[in-house]
């Protein structure tokens, strides 16, 4: 079930987070990657200036989420994260999906990197293309992608 996350959830999103991005990490061999170190403080400023959406399992327990805000017409949208052991059963697409209906008729964008084969293929399947990649260093390139 998707609904919007409320205050008292976050906590349990940033530990869903800290698990769900160790697999972006090993990646780079590197666990020194800003969705691992982000506080609580921070994740509260994204809940107060945007959108905040969890999936909840039978339960109780928040197993996925994805964030995003609107600004100058494009839904930016970021930290779609599902719990390990739930990946590769269309959770991401449904909450992609979800986040798209909180905000029709808009322009999206998000962004992930180059070596984050699968996430690239979702993005493309739902609809989104690669519009511009950046390079943050030797290792880290992103690709930005768009759904308009």
């Amino acid at each position: 079930m998707i609904e919007k996350a409320q205050k008292e959830d976050l906590m349990q999103i940033l530990e869903l987070q800290y698990l769900a991005y160790q697999s972006e990490a090993k990646l780079f061999g590197d666990m020194d990657i800003p969705p691992l170190k982000q506080t609580i403080e921070e994740v509260g400023e994204e809940f107060a200036q945007g959108t905040v959406l969890k999936v909840v399992d039978d339960s109780g327990d928040i197993i996925g989420s994805v964030r995003a805000y609107e600004e100058n017409g494009t839904i930016y949208i970021g930290k779609l994260i599902v719990h390990p052991k739930m990946q590769k059963r269309g959770i991401g697409t449904q909450l992609l999906l979800a986040m798209e209906n909180e905000f029709p008729n808009f322009r999206y964008e998000l962004f992930t990197s180059t070596k984050s084969i699968s996430n690239i293929r979702l993005y493309e399947r739902l609809g989104y293309k690669i519009f511009k990649e950046e390079s943050v260093s030797e290792e880290l390139q992103f690709v930005y992608l768009e759904k308009c």
